[in-house]
């Protein structure tokens, strides 16, 4: 049986001019699991007001980080698509590997239409979102639904929706993290998170009682494992990551990061958070932020500019980023490895309800 991947990160312009920034930043935030306010308040909100404005200093920004062959989101994802194909095919598997961004080019729509032409008879939807949230990975799901419920043959469609707690995942991650803590030995690891509106958590809860009870949500204080709160998912990715990694429970923090507008987001925030590791005496501090799984804007920039300014600004003396997983040989394969599993049909392994023993130190990923 011929099987179909569409690879799925959040999107890009197609340059950094102006007019190309403000077309991606319309489609993006018009989405209605973006920015889930009533139609006639996001219109005039996003095209009256966001994208008119911001969209010059945006671009400015792509600008910085752009490279020769395009924008690093494109550049690497479509280098990890590159090498997930060549591991199947070294297999001999009949699976196709295509990319697609949510928002702009490759569209979703284009890669579904490829694999389609290629008479698949199944469909994997990876996105590269490994906290589900509903501005992320449920858009992705909603988008690529609306696209196959106009086709009159409809392929099995599957989802790979979380893999927050992957042992795979998370090794992935701690061999960075391993590297950069040899390599500056700081005072103290920030793990710091894409924000989201505390709304988005509330309208979540609603639907499904497996969910923290926002706002008094504990996720910080117990080993919870409930997948799709993305604010308990990201302190489970937190405590893994530095359990697999060696640091010790006190030596790490979580916080959230790029928050739009005036609306509460989820918290700590991670700009607050850096001021008072400062004023606990953390001079040396190292940040890694395990919801990008390829650098962007709010990597590169809010992170390693910034963020390190603010921090060296205000007392500290060393500020280090470990880079994102982006295209890398170790990740390639555990992509490749994650697909594997789900077209066997095999199940995420849990140890305890979470992904890895706390109790364990995974090594090396043995493929």
């Amino acid at each position: 049986m011929k099987t179909g991947v569409l690879i799925v990160n959040l999107g890009t312009p197609d340059s950094p001019a102006t007019k190309d920034v403000r077309k991606y930043l319309t489609e993006f935030l018009m989405d209605e699991r973006v920015i889930d306010i009533p139609a006639w308040k996001r219109t005039l909100l996003v095209k009256g007001i966001i994208a008119p404005f911001r969209s010059p200093k945006v671009a400015k920004e792509y600008k910085k980080l752009w490279l020769e062959n395009g924008s690093p989101l494109l550049v690497h994802g479509q280098e990890l698509v590159n090498k997930v194909q060549q591991l199947f095919n070294r297999e001999r598997s009949s699976v196709q590997v295509e990319l697609a961004m949510r928002y702009q080019s490759p569209s979703i729509e284009r890669g579904l239409q490829k694999l389609q032409a290629a008479n698949v008879q199944k469909i994997i939807i990876f996105p590269l979102f490994p906290q589900y949230a509903s501005a992320t990975t449920g858009s992705v799901a909603q988008k690529v639904m609306e696209v196959v419920s106009k086709w009159n043959v409809i392929p099995h469609i599957d989802f790979i929706q979380s893999y927050h707690d992957h042992p795979r995942f998370v090794e992935a991650f701690a061999f960075k993290v391993r590297g950069d803590l040899a390599l500056y030995q700081p005072d103290h690891v920030l793990f710091s998170y894409h924000g989201i509106p505390e709304r988005h958590l509330t309208n979540a809860q609603q639907q499904n009682l497996n969910l923290c009870h926002w706002p008094k949500c504990k996720c910080e204080r117990k080993a919870l494992n409930k997948p799709y709160c993305y604010r308990s998912a990201s302190f489970k990715t937190s405590e893994l990551i530095a359990a697999a990694s060696g640091i010790a429970p006190g030596n790490f923090s979580t916080s959230f990061q790029s928050r739009l507008g005036k609306s509460p987001w989820i918290q700590p925030y991670t700009d607050e958070t850096i001021l008072q590791l400062l004023k606990k005496g953390v001079k040396n501090l190292l940040v890694v932020s395990p919801s990008f799984t390829a650098d962007c804007l709010e990597t590169t920039l809010e992170i390693g500019e910034e963020y390190k300014e603010l921090f060296l600004e205000n007392g500290g003396e060393s500020f280090h980023f470990t880079k994102s997983l982006n295209a890398g040989d170790h990740w390639s394969r555990v992509v490749f490895q994650l697909l594997k599993n789900k077209l066997n049909n095999d199940e995420v392994p849990h140890i305890n309800g979470a992904g890895v023993d706390l109790n364990h130190q995974p090594g090396p990923i043995a493929l």
